[in-house]
C-alpha cells in the first residue's frame, strides 16, 4: 500500500497540461506553449563553457555538503551587492535545485502540528513539503485587485499558538506580482520565521524586488539559477539559513542529497561574476513579451487588475469564460492549440483565473494569443 502522505499528494496540474501536449505534439499537432515556466532562452555560454571546463578537470566528486566556499562566498557578494545584506558564507547551504531547499528550510522548522502561513493563491507545490511534513497549510486570500500582495493585518488575524512561519515569494508565481517594501517589513516583525522564496529576483521590469533579509535575520531564504540564468536543467540552488539552524540543515543535506553536482557549481560561480549581460539582455526580452502579452490579452476581453512586473507569468481571471479553470485550460488545449496552466493549479483562491508564461518567442506568443483570440470568439459567441 502507499504511503498515505504520498498517496493524498496534489499532482502538478501544469505538468499534465504539458504532458497532454506532448502527446498532441506526437500526433503531429502544432502546441504553442504558454504553460511553462522554464526559459525558452539557452544557457549563457559562460556557464557551459565552465561545466565543460569543470568536468575536464575533475570536478566529478563530492564537494563539501554546504557547497563549494567559492560559490558560496559569490553568492554572499551577490546578496551584498544587490540588497546591502551581509551572509555569512557559512549559513548557505547549496542545493540540487530550489526544491531540496524548501524541503529542508520546512523539515528543520516543522513538528507534527505546526502552522505555515500560506498566500491563495500560492506556487503550486508549498503545501506538498508542508503536508508532507505532517504540519498544516492557513492560507490567507490575496486579492487580484491588490496586487495578490498579502495584508499583514490578514497575516496577523491568522497567527497562532503553533505558527511557525510566513511563506512569501515576490516576484510570484503565479501572479507575476512584488510584495511591497513596507508589506514585507511588516511580515518581518510578526515573530514567525519568514520563508522567503526569491527564486525570480532579478526578472524584475518595473519597481524592485527585495530580499527578506533586508528587514529581518529570523528567515529561511530560497534561491537559484534555474530562472534567472535560464539553468532549469543543470539543477543549481541554495538556501540561506539563520545560523542556528545550518548544521541541522548540513545533516540532513548528506543524509538526503549529499552535496550538488561539483561542475554545476563552477558553473554558478560563472553565472554569478560573467553573465551579467547575458543575464540583461534575457531581461529586456522577457519585458518585451511582457508588454506585448499584457496589451494582447487585455485585446481579447480579458481583465487584468494589476499588471505583472516580475517573473514571466500573467494571471489573468478567465470567469467570463468559465469557473472551471481545469476544464477550460484543457478546452484551450484541444481546440486553439494553446498549452496555458488552470488557476485551479495554485490553490482554491486561483479558481476561474489562467496562468500564461511568457517565457516563449514573441513570435510563438503572438502565434498562440492569435489562436486564443479565436477560441474565446467562438466560445462567447
Amino acid at each position: 500500500m502507499v504511503a498515505k502522505r504520498v498517496d493524498e499528494m496534489t499532482p502538478f496540474i501544469v505538468m499534465d497540461v504539458l504532458e497532454k501536449a506532448g502527446e498532441m505534439a506526437a500526433r503531429g499537432i502544432d502546441i504553442v506553449h504558454l504553460e511553462v515556466g522554464e526559459p525558452d532562452f539557452d544557457t549563457p555560454p559562460c556557464v557551459t563553457e565552465a561545466v565543460c571546463r569543470a568536468m575536464a578537470d575533475g570536478f566529478t566528486h563530492y564537494t563539501h555538503s554546504l557547497g563549494l566556499p567559492a560559490l558560496r562566498e559569490a553568492i554572499c557578494g551577490d546578496y551584498h551587492e544587490k540588497y546591502g545584506v551581509t551572509v555569512d558564507p557559512d549559513q548557505i547551504v547549496v542545493t540540487a535545485g530550489s526544491s531540496p531547499a524548501i524541503f529542508m528550510a520546512c523539515a528543520a522548522l516543522l513538528e507534527a502540528g505546526d502552522e505555515v502561513i500560506l498566500s491563495d493563491p500560492h506556487y503550486a507545490c508549498y503545501p506538498n513539503f508542508v503536508n508532507f511534513l505532517q504540519a498544516r497549510c492557513v492560507t490567507v486570500p490575496v486579492s487580484e485587485t491588490d496586487g495578490f500582495q498579502y495584508r499583514p493585518e490578514e497575516i496577523q488575524e491568522r497567527l497562532g499558538s503553533r505558527t511557525r512561519a510566513v511563506f512569501i515569494n515576490s516576484p510570484a508565481n503565479p501572479t507575476g506580482t512584488l510584495l511591497s517594501a513596507d508589506r514585507m517589513r511588516a511580515i518581518a516583525q510578526m515573530g514567525p520565521y519568514v520563508l522567503s522564496d526569491e527564486i525570480y529576483h532579478g526578472l524584475v521590469y518595473e519597481g524592485k524586488a527585495h530580499s527578506i533579509l533586508e528587514f529581518t535575520d529570523r528567515a529561511f531564504v530560497v534561491n537559484g539559477f534555474s530562472k534567472l540564468y535560464a539553468m532549469t536543467g543543470l539543477r543549481l540552488g541554495y538556501l540561506i539559513a539563520p545560523k542556528p539552524f545550518v548544521r541541522p540543515i548540513q545533516k540532513l543535506h548528506q543524509n538526503f542529497f549529499i552535496s550538488a553536482n561539483a561542475a554545476v557549481q563552477m558553473a554558478g560561480i560563472a553565472a554569478l561574476t560573467r553573465a551579467g549581460a547575458d543575464v540583461a539582455r534575457m531581461v529586456a526580452i522577457y519585458d518585451e513579451r511582457r508588454r506585448f502579452m499584457v496589451r494582447r490579452l487585455k485585446e481579447i476581453g480579458f481583465q487584468i487588475a494589476v499588471e505583472p512586473t516580475g517573473a514571466f507569468y500573467v494571471f489573468v481571471n478567465a470567469g467570463h469564460l468559465s469557473q472551471d479553470s481545469y476544464a477550460l485550460a484543457f478546452d484551450i488545449l484541444e481546440q486553439a492549440h494553446v498549452g496555458v496552466t488552470p488557476g485551479i493549479d495554485f490553490g482554491a483562491g486561483g479558481e476561474g483565473f489562467l496562468r500564461f508564461s511568457y517565457a516563449n518567442s514573441l513570435e510563438n506568443i503572438r502565434e498562440g494569443l492569435d489562436s486564443l483570440q479565436a477560441y474565446v470568439q467562438r466560445r462567447i459567441g
